[in-house]
Order: structure tokens, then C-alpha cells, then sequence
């Protein structure tokens, strides 16, 4: 089997780290190594590694450089076959690992790969930030089999066929360490959220495969780091949606639907502030201004993409179907 290297990027969560850690060493297959990076924490969670987990290799980074940047700096000093960025607030199960190693070696151009998340408290419900494998549709929204905007469903067994997706989700996500390094890792000026999105696109833009196994099964608490509703968490989502959609989009597509998405976000902020929520509009007004100052950047690494039409975008419109059309689940819309 090939070396595979658990990443487990930490800022400021011993008590994460106390909870999930043991589930991540106990099912360790004999062909991989648990890695935690400190993202410049200033808790006691070097400590606390210290003093139950001798053995474990620590990566210290000076200081917190987001979820982005941070897993850049921590895995160019990690050689492995295969990475696995996993969020510190997972638990994870037996047979985990090789169950998607396996899959990706039957495969040389499935490039990253997630296994299925379900919540940590309500087991038969599949979890906000990845559920069974990630899509996108033709205006930017995410959304995942098995959780429409803030809708999440029951696990059944609707969901498990192992299939391609369009994005793996960062909280237990497998890439190819070489297509890693190939295509330069995370974008680090994202910070945090929906980076990776961002790589899982640029990966398909290079003709790679994103890929679902829902034969491994990990259990995700979410909003380890920030919380589900604030202003920064806000700011992050709408201004990194934008710069992946300029990044990622074929031209014949990205400038009006930058444009509509400009305008939805207007929409979503007022949103806000009918619901007594000032911050999160200011949040909106924000990033749209980071966004557009950011424009002479993201135009090089357009370039660098070579974005073109990629399988595996919802071509409908995922607004209209959820709030119009009342389609909540996934295994609702239209086949596509």
C-alpha cells in the first residue's frame, strides 16, 4: 500500500484534539503516519502533544496562517504518496483510510477523494460541510448529496454508490501528494473556506477526477474553528465564492455570472439586515470590495488555471429550485 499521511491542521483546539485524536491513532493503518500541524496556536495544545502523544510528529508553524496557507507550509515538510487534510473535530472509523486509498489506486486520474460525513451527534444525518461528495451549480452555489443549503437529510443508504463528485470536502480530504505539488496546493490567500472547492476545480480543470467512497465513514462535528453564523465567516464565503468563480469559469461564462452573483449577493445582504443581522451585510459589502481589489491576482492565476467547461456542474438553478420549486434533497432534481 502506498504511504499516506494524516494531516490534522490544529489552532487553538486542545480540547479537539483531546476528544478526536485517539479515534484518528487507533485506526491508523500500518502504511500511514499521523502528522498534527500547529497553526501558531496559543492554547495548550503543543503541551498537551507533548505530554500524551510523545511519539507523534508535530509540525509548529510560527503563527496561524488560515486553513489555506497553513496546510501549504505544514505539508511541503511532509513526503507521503497520499495526503489527508482531516479538521481536528473528526472521528473517524475502521478501515477508513485504505478504503479510499484503494479506490484511488484503481483510478490514476481520480485525483482527490472524501469518504461519506455524517454529524458527530446525530449519526443517521449526513453533515453540513461534505455529506456524500460535493457539487456545484451554474452559479456558483455549492451544495452536497444529502444537504441543500441548510437542509440536511437522513442517511439511508440513497447516497452510497460510489460516484464523482465535483468537490471533496476539506474537512477529510485525500488528494494525490504529486497533484498537490502540481498544482501548487491551496490558494493560500483564500484563508479559510471554499478553498477547497477552488482546488478540487482546478484539479478538474487539468483533467483530474474528484471522486466519492461511501464505504469509509468519518463523523464531523463542524464549526470547530468559527462559528456557523458570524460576520468574518461571512466575509470568507461570499468574497472566496467570487474569486472561484473567476478563477474557475470558461470564458464564455465567467464575466455574467460574476455579474448575476453580484447582484444575488446584494439580495442575500439585504436578506440580512431585514433579519437584524447589520454585520453580516456590512460582511457582504466587504468582500465584494476585497474581491475587486484582488482582481489584478486573480487574473494571473485565471491564467494559470486554463479554466474550460468541467463535468459535474448542476446546470439548473439551485436559488429556484430549493426556495421556488420546493426540491430539498439532492435525489430531487433533475438528473444531471
Amino acid at each position: 500500500m502506498p504511504h499516506v499521511a494524516i494531516v490534522i491542521l490544529n489552532w487553538n483546539g486542545r480540547k479537539m484534539l483531546e476528544r478526536f485524536l485517539p479515534s484518528v491513532t487507533m485506526h491508523c493503518p500500518d502504511n500511514a503516519e499521523v502528522i498534527v500541524a500547529d497553526n501558531g496556536s496559543t492554547d495548550d495544545s503543543l503541551r498537551f502533544l507533548q505530554e500524551h502523544y510523545p511519539a507523534l510528529r508535530v509540525v509548529a508553524l510560527d503563527r496561524n496562517y488560515g486553513f489555506a496557507e497553513g496546510y501549504n507550509r505544514a505539508l511541503a515538510q511532509v513526503e507521503a504518496d497520499y495526503y489527508v487534510l482531516l479538521n481536528d473535530d473528526v472521528e473517524v472509523s475502521e478501515g477508513w483510510v485504505n478504503r479510499v486509498v484503494e479506490t484511488m489506486e484503481q483510478d490514476p486520474a481520480i485525483a482527490l477523494a472524501q469518504p461519506k460525513l455524517l454529524m458527530y451527534d446525530q449519526r443517521d444525518t449526513f453533515e453540513y460541510a461534505g455529506g456524500a461528495g460535493g457539487f456545484i451549480d451554474s452559479y456558483g452555489y455549492p451544495f452536497c448529496r444529502g444537504r441543500m443549503f441548510s437542509t440536511l437529510e437522513q442517511d439511508h443508504g440513497q447516497y452510497d454508490d460510489a460516484r464523482e463528485i465535483f468537490w471533496a470536502s476539506g474537512a477529510a480530504m485525500f488528494v494525490r501528494a504529486a497533484v498537490w505539488r502540481q498544482l501548487g496546493g491551496l490558494d493560500g490567500d483564500f484563508f479559510a473556506h471554499m478553498e477547497e472547492i477552488d482546488f478540487c476545480w482546478r484539479a478538474k480543470n487539468a483533467g483530474y477526477k474528484v471522486f466519492y467512497c461511501p464505504d469509509a465513514v468519518v463523523y464531523h462535528v463542524g464549526g470547530g474553528t468559527l462559528p456557523k453564523s458570524s460576520p468574518h465567516k461571512t466575509f470568507l464565503n461570499f468574497r472566496n465564492n467570487l474569486a472561484l468563480l473567476y478563477k474557475n469559469l470558461p470564458d464564455g461564462r465567467m464575466r455574467w455570472v460574476i455579474a448575476l452573483r453580484m447582484v444575488l449577493d446584494g439580495v442575500a445582504s439585504l436578506k440580512f439586515l431585514l433579519e437584524g443581522h447589520p454585520q453580516e451585510l456590512s460582511a457582504v459589502f466587504r468582500a465584494h470590495k476585497e474581491f475587486r481589489r484582488w482582481l489584478p491576482q486573480l487574473r494571473e492565476k485565471r491564467r494559470q488555471t486554463q479554466a474550460h467547461e468541467v463535468g459535474g456542474v448542476y446546470k439548473g438553478r439551485l436559488l429556484v429550485d430549493y426556495y421556488l420549486l420546493g426540491r430539498k434533497r439532492f435525489s430531487d432534481l433533475p438528473r444531471f
